[in-house]
């Protein structure tokens, strides 16, 4: 089986079909925890797609694009974490 074929018909199906079960989970999640968790993994898997589509297409620039929204996406967790934090406290 060709690596192309693999990407194509494997990996980029489960990394949908796992984004698409994520939004349901994002748009149902019973509490604001639950959808900010969603959210992150949302932006994981998202960070996946551009890895692998970046190892298909022998474009190493896809990684420095991937990095940057790792660091975005960890950001954005701990600033919900504190403002989560912050509406307890009150």
């Amino acid at each position: 089986m060709s690596l192309d074929l693999y990407f194509d018909y494997i990996i980029f199906p489960i990394l949908s079909a796992s984004v698409a079960l994520t939004f349901i989970r994002l748009l149902k999640g019973p509490g604001i925890v639950d959808r900010v968790v969603a959210l992150d993994l949302i932006i994981t898997i998202g960070i996946a797609l551009i890895t692998v589509y970046s190892i298909r297409s022998e474009e190493p620039v896809f990684l420095d694009i991937a990095m940057i929204f790792a660091l975005i996406a960890f950001l954005g967790t701990i600033a919900f974490a504190f403002y989560l934090d912050k509406r307890e406290r009150k």
